[in-house]
């Protein structure tokens, strides 16, 4: 089974690496990029087949570990579906 995390800053928390990454593309030449913001990602290969027991094993990886829920918010998507 594979799952997919997505982590993100929460909406209204300052991210100075996105707007750095926002302010390189610019100064490419890209043109319309209104706005960036940065994240991280975890592709996770998991040995259980109950998606149930999946799902609460990698809610707790990621409030103990894989986020600071205090400004990041994530997402947990198993076998490309969204938990």
């Amino acid at each position: 089974m594979q799952a997919r995390i997505i982590v993100t800053l929460k909406t209204g928390v300052l991210d100075p690496q996105g707007k750095a990454i926002e302010g390189a593309l610019k100064s490419l030449g890209l043109s319309g990029i209104e706005a960036v913001r940065q994240g991280k990602l975890f592709d996770v290969e998991l040995g259980d087949t109950d998606p149930a027991a999946a799902r609460t094993s990698l809610t707790a990886a990621c409030d103990q570990l894989l986020a600071n829920t205090v400004i990041e918010d994530y997402r947990i998507e198993i076998d490309g579906q969204p938990a």
